[in-house]
């Protein structure tokens, strides 16, 4: 799975960096969204091959951008929660 490239969904600056982090430890890529509008544009143009959704955000809920994903995509979601 290297090389992989995963869209990082928080509006939460400290919380998008740590798990980005982690992740670049891995090898992985990232991208990042701050809220479910950013998150919709930016699966749709850059097509990652995971998601990892917080569930409460600004514009549009986590549920939300999963709802639209699932229009077009099965890619796998990762749904974060408090």
């Amino acid at each position: 799975m290297e090389n992989d490239c995963i869209l990082i969904v928080d509006d939460e600056e400290r919380m998008r960096k740590l798990i980005k982090d982690f992740l670049k430890q891995k090898n992985y890529n990232t991208m990042e969204a701050a809220d479910g509008e950013e998150a919709v544009a930016v699966f749709n143009k850059e097509n990652p091959d995971l998601v990892v959704l917080d569930v409460m955000m600004p514009k549009m809920d986590g549920y939300g951008v999963c709802r639209e994903i699932r229009r077009t995509s099965d890619v796998p979601i990762i749904i974060l929660t408090a």
